[in-house]
């Protein structure tokens, strides 16, 4: 069975929360359903979450559905080899209207033991970010854990961690193990391994409308967390119509693709590409058909689609597995 092979766009999977607003609707075009939607997932293969393809032939189908029928053609080999007929990485807009909790997320091996899931390393690229909103991201200084544990008791947490200004452009590399929060009034997009294991240490004393607080998981996170201050931001070149890497992981590779006019692409076919649209709009040729897409809009490129031309002004994140 040979699949037909173009650009594949998804449903968004809309989510509420407690810290959500409304630019996803305003600054990127998604049809919100509550004033409090913090999580657009654009392409997801986290179980009971799992995309639905809403353009082309496959219109209606589950990314399970296609990967189960054309696993090579969709991942390439190299990355059907490593981690089978499931889709490795997980994208997302996320929109924080209001502070994020604190949080950390554990690595492959004790998400396997724990959770029989991957471990949960990413990166963070800032759309949008109203003036001085802030993330936290590590400590400050090198920590432990019984200094953590001591702060937060004392619910000082914060004096320990190092909080970034952010603006828009700023990139954010987060390791499995570092301590995290994203601040109000950013709007981030964020790839990630294929998990949603996260240990939630503090929530700001928050409550819902039933005045009741959301769990928290202050003993797991004890020992996978790192108390070593880590280097989380990333420099990057902004070369026109070239992929200037941003990221380079053994999970993904993650580079900033300024398109203004034309550009053909190869490809080898070792890995499926992904293209998120941060601002602008473009079209992709691929076998004498175009397809037109914008900001807000993230496309799946299966391997075995290896030649096509990209053209507009607009600025793509792309992504792929080396």
């Amino acid at each position: 069975m040979i699949m037909e092979l173009y650009p594949i766009l998804f449903e968004p999977i809309l989510k509420d929360r407690l810290w959500g607003g409304t630019k996803l609707k305003t600054d990127l075009g998604k049809h919100i359903p509550t004033n409090t939607t913090g999580e657009s997932w654009e392409l997801s293969d986290v179980d009971g979450d799992v995309s639905i393809v809403s353009n082309g032939v496959y219109s209606g189908k589950s990314l399970t559905e296609l990967l189960n029928s054309y696993p090579a053609a969709i991942l390439g080999n190299k990355v059907y080899e490593q981690y089978g007929a499931k889709f490795p990485l997980l994208f997302k807009f996320l929109d924080a209207h209001r502070d994020l909790s604190i949080q950390v997320h554990p690595n492959d091996a004790l998400a396997k033991k724990r959770h029989n899931s991957f471990g949960k390393t990413e990166m963070w690229y800032v759309m949008q970010a109203d003036e001085g909103a802030k993330i936290i991201v590590g400590f400050k200084e090198k920590s432990s854990p019984e200094e953590y544990i001591k702060h937060l008791e004392d619910k000082n947490l914060v004096e320990i961690l190092n909080l970034v200004e952010v603006k828009a452009g700023d990139v954010f590399f987060l390791e499995t193990g570092t301590i995290h929060a994203i601040g109000a009034g950013i709007v981030i997009a964020e790839i990630q391994q294929t998990s949603d294991i996260t240990y939630r240490i503090y929530d700001w004393d928050r409550v819902d409308a039933q005045g009741n607080s959301r769990e928290l998981h202050v003993e797991q996170a004890l020992d996978a967390m790192n108390y070593n201050t880590t280097q989380t931001k990333k420099e990057y070149t902004k070369t026109a119509n070239t992929t200037n890497v941003m990221v380079d992981c053994p999970y993904f590779t993650t580079g900033y693709l300024p398109l203004l006019g034309d550009m053909a692409v190869t490809k080898k076919g070792a890995s499926f590409t992904v293209y998120i649209c941060t601002d602008g709009a473009y079209t992709l040729t691929a076998n004498q058909k175009e397809y037109n897409f914008k900001k807000g809009d993230t496309i799946l490129i299966p391997a075995a689609l290896q030649h096509y031309s990209l053209s507009g002004k607009a600025t793509l994140l792309e992504i792929y597995i080396a």
